[in-house]
């Protein structure tokens, strides 16, 4: 099935009630994320463009129409999580940009930036399923959002998206096939075509998938390139806005998540605390409320339960208004931790158990 076709029987299958109930409970496929061949990348890039092209002129005015779109969803996404919006990133994929890509464009540049945005809106259905705990559904969009990148020719969107394959395969425990998407991720101009600060991100999820993999000396080198290329990175750049989100709180938060994943709690916990403290929580809420709620994790894991309930309450504070997967899990997680505490009679425990229960209930 090309590549358009695809998208339309995802979008079908997305707008219909009873079929998109079918879609949301489509598991996980680990044989699914066996990467294709060079072959293939370069066979995508070459497609032919004209065939059942309509009239319709396509021109810089809607390539800028559907970046501004992007943006603006995008930006709902990081605030109020995958569970706010999804749909309407789903509609606007399916139809307007749909439209787009059937049309005759007025050059190539106009054809591949169309392609381009064709796949980042792929990335964010696909990522805000992802953050929404519905996994079937966003590797079925995310990779939808590797091929409109590969017959884009656009590399380093191509690195994004195996990216966040890679982060979703880390989270579910899949360490081999972690590491061969995040390794796929850096491989060629997905790196070497990247701005300074999607080098970053890149590199941070190439290294946490190595610490999942038990390399710990390639994980530390390929930590350290992060730091590196984030610090490269300067307000003048030619930088795609696919990456506006990503800066010192986001490397500091997946850092801190390597080291608590190496066993280095006291390491993972200053480095929550530098994420916290530098990220702009009225923006990135929803991953602000994640944060939050991992550095109390790592602080009741070294014996600070009390502080951890002091943080894991300002974690629920930022939950407000949030709707994500994520952040109810860190509530189920929250839970489970505190679990012996209540049945001890530990007021602390039991008063944030209440509100958690009550969070949770809110959330369903």
């Amino acid at each position: 099935m090309d590549t358009l076709a695809a998208l339309a029987e995802l979008g079908r299958a997305d707008a219909d009630v009873d079929r998109r109930h079918l879609l949301e409970s489509a598991t996980y496929s680990v044989a699914s994320l066996a990467l294709p061949g060079l072959a293939w990348w370069q066979k995508q890039a070459e497609l032919p463009r004209s065939a059942d092209a309509t009239p319709r002129r396509v021109g810089r005015g809607e390539l800028d129409a559907a970046r501004e779109m992007i943006q603006l969803l995008s930006r709902v996404d990081q605030r109020r999580g995958g569970g706010h919006g999804r749909s309407a990133v789903v509609g606007y994929l399916a139809t307007d940009v749909a439209r787009y890509l059937h049309g005759t464009f007025v050059n190539e540049s106009v054809r591949r930036g169309m392609y381009s945005a064709a796949g980042e809106l792929a990335y964010l259905a696909g990522w805000m399923a992802f953050d929404n705990g519905q996994h079937g559904i966003a590797q079925r969009y995310l990779t939808l959002g590797v091929k409109f990148a590969a017959e884009s020719s656009d590399g380093p969107l191509a690195g994004h998206i195996l990216r966040a394959l890679a982060h979703q395969a880390v989270d579910l425990g899949h360490p081999r096939q972690a590491r061969h998407l995040a390794t796929a991720s850096v491989d060629g101009d997905r790196y070497a075509h990247a701005s300074p600060r999607e080098r970053s991100l890149l590199g941070i999820v190439h290294a946490r998938a190595q610490v999942v993999c038990g390399d710990r000396a390639a994980a530390v080198a390929t930590l350290l390139r992060a730091e590196d290329d984030l610090a490269a990175a300067c307000p003048g750049d030619e930088e795609p806005a696919r990456v506006f989100f990503f800066g010192e709180a986001s490397l500091a938060h997946q850092t801190a998540c390597a080291l608590r994943d190496l066993g280095d709690l006291e390491g993972a916990e200053k480095q929550f605390r530098r994420s916290v403290r530098t990220r702009k929580a009225a923006t990135f809420t929803r991953t602000h409320a994640v944060t939050l709620g991992y550095l109390g994790d790592v602080q009741a894991r070294q014996g600070n339960v009390e502080e951890a309930c002091v943080t894991w309450h300002r974690a629920l504070d930022a939950m407000e208004g949030v709707r994500s997967g994520r952040t109810r899990q860190v509530v189920v997680d929250m839970r489970r931790t505190l679990s012996p505490y209540r049945g001890r009679g530990v007021r602390l425990a039991q008063e944030l158990d209440g509100r958690a229960a009550l969070h949770l209930a809110s959330a369903q």
